[in-house]
């Protein structure tokens, strides 16, 4: 690697505050906040919305989609004359 033109790559904490989770690894992301870690060291922390502790495909937990309701809907929106032959 050409010394000068990367960042740094450092460890950082990523939080999921939805799940209550947070995992230790090395980013080049920065943050102006900072958390003392389990290992007493203090990093920099990075809110995150969604991780595999809150994304419903991991979890398993999914929203039911009415699937039924959206296609009799369809049909009575787009609606097209019966046609007999």
């Amino acid at each position: 690697m050409k010394p000068g033109i990367h960042p740094d790559y450092r460890p950082v904490v990523f939080r999921d505050q939805a799940a209550n989770y947070a995992f230790l690894t090395r980013s080049t992301a920065t943050s102006s906040h900072t958390i003392e870690w389990e290992d007493g060291e203090t990093y920099p922390v990075i809110d995150v919305e969604v991780s595999s502790a809150s994304h419903p495909f991991y979890t398993g937990n999914s929203r039911v989609v009415d699937t039924a309701g959206r296609v009799e809907r369809f049909n009575r929106r787009y609606q097209r004359p019966d046609r007999t032959e």
